[in-house]
């Protein structure tokens, strides 16, 4: 008889809120799909990357509106 293994679990999310079903896609110059597939956690530095871009430019706004 042949046990039974339990199936290898590849991803994990970090977060608690499940991500948006549809994803953001850009063009980028030849290579750097590459170099950036090798940087480690890409992924997820690149989510944090484009969440501090995001509060950036909603505290620049916000500082226009008190001018």
């Amino acid at each position: 008889m042949k046990a039974l293994t339990m199936p290898i679990i590849k991803f994990q999310p970090k977060n608690q809120v499940a991500y948006d079903k549809v994803p953001v896609q850009f063009k980028v110059l030849p290579g750097v799909r590459e170099k950036l597939k090798a940087v480690p956690d890409w992924q997820e530095r690149l989510r944090d990357f484009v969440d501090r871009l995001i509060a950036g430019l909603t505290q620049l706004a916000q500082r226009k509106r008190y001018l």
